[in-house]
């Protein structure tokens, strides 16, 4: 990136500049002018926190560039309505770039590429970006005329309900302090911290923090980082499984995104909530610990007992058989449920009573892998 004073893109820049400068005298002002008192103002900046927020993890992310689940058009208008409030461009555009990020990850066509630094890609290829998204990565949402409405809208709808409408409501409650709350508090305040916490996603989970299913990117997982964002920290396991509705895979993780889209299932409201096989994860996750362990060894010239290498190597071999067949039964299963009226219900529930057994076989190589890895690891250390 040509960070140069030629290259600034001045609109972005003057809009990140003078909110962040607004932000930073303005809403230390307000609170030495009128004092923490009025929790209108601040029960408003919570709820548009949320609001903001979660539009664009669950609504531009989740939703729009990776259609990991499908909603009906209250949850589209409304992700599109507070989307465009968190001024992180349409989304038609932020999925243009989220879909190229993902396909060339730390790759030169990445549009916020991690190794050209920490700054590139949380601020700095926003304020010196130098080309338009490239919509032949969004021909799907050019088609969907919400998506297209806001694109065509989205700075209007932003003002309006970004800043004028907390502006108007603070006024409503309380004359001018209620304004000006509205406007520096529940405005200006909440979006500087919804920009930054998003920007973390680029940068900060791209730097700090573990690689549990694969590192053929800088992704990494970081719960802390999932704290701020709604549960978008666990990138790791997103940038490997891009199409799964959950980010925080395991029960105890952080993700009200996952939580509120799950909910929103429950009245109707979302559906086709796609997630990867349990079984799928767990292979993963064993083949990136074996793929650690060979490093460590090869890099140490390190050579494990026969024996101990013999069971390794049989116990991964018992779990990718067992994977495959998994997989094979579970694409068999799938084809007889599509053609139901054709099969018999006998065939279909003998396929459904095999499905489960290969599901059973696997977690047992899985499980057997694991305790021949751990002998493994003890050996090794």
């Amino acid at each position: 990136m040509n960070y140069s004073f030629n290259n600034i893109n001045w609109p972005n820049f003057l809009f990140i500049a003078s909110t962040t400068l607004a932000a930073l005298i303005g809403v230390p002002w307000y609170i030495m002018t009128y004092g923490w008192g009025d929790s209108v103002i601040w029960s408003m900046a919570f709820f548009y926190y949320i609001a903001t927020g979660l539009s664009i993890t669950l609504g531009y992310h989740r939703l729009f560039s990776h259609k990991s689940f499908s909603a009906k058009w209250p949850v589209k208008l409304g992700t599109l309505m507070f989307g465009a409030a968190a001024f992180e461009n349409s989304a038609m555009s932020w999925a243009a770039d989220h879909r190229r990020h993902h396909k060339h990850c730390d790759h030169d066509d990445d549009p916020y590429n991690a190794l050209e630094g920490f700054f590139h890609s949380h601020v700095g290829w926003i304020i010196f970006k130098n080309s338009d998204p490239d919509y032949s990565y969004v021909r799907d949402l050019q088609k969907d005329k919400l998506v297209a409405w806001q694109e065509r809208n989205y700075v209007l709808i932003g003002a309006l309900v970004g800043f004028a409408v907390p502006a108007f409501i603070g006024w409503s409650w309380n004359g001018m302090a209620g304004a000006l709350g509205g406007f520096f508090i529940a405005g200006v305040g909440r979006l500087v911290m919804v920009h930054h916490f998003t920007f973390l996603i680029n940068s900060l989970c791209h730097t700090l923090g573990s690689q549990p299913y694969s590192n053929k990117s800088t992704a990494r997982d970081s719960a802390i980082t999932a704290l701020l964002t709604f549960g978008e920290g666990y990138h790791n396991f997103h940038h490997t499984f891009q199409h799964d509705y959950r980010n925080g895979v395991k029960f105890y993780h952080f993700d009200p995104t996952k939580w509120m889209i799950l909910l929103l299932s429950k009245i109707g409201l979302t559906g086709n909530l796609r997630r990867v096989p349990d079984e799928k994860i767990q292979q993963s996750r064993a083949k990136h610990q074996q793929e650690k362990l060979d490093e460590k060894m090869s890099a140490r010239s390190i050579q494990l007992p026969v024996s101990v290498q013999d069971q390794l190597n049989a116990a991964k071999d018992k779990l990718e058989e067992a994977y495959r067949h998994w997989e094979e039964l579970e694409a068999e299963y799938a084809k007889a449920m599509n053609r139901k009226i054709k099969e018999s219900k006998d065939k279909i529930h003998e396929l459904q009573v095999e499905f489960a057994v290969a599901q059973e076989r696997f977690r047992e190589a899985f499980d057997e892998w694991k305790r021949s890895h751990q002998l493994a690891l003890t050996q090794f250390a």
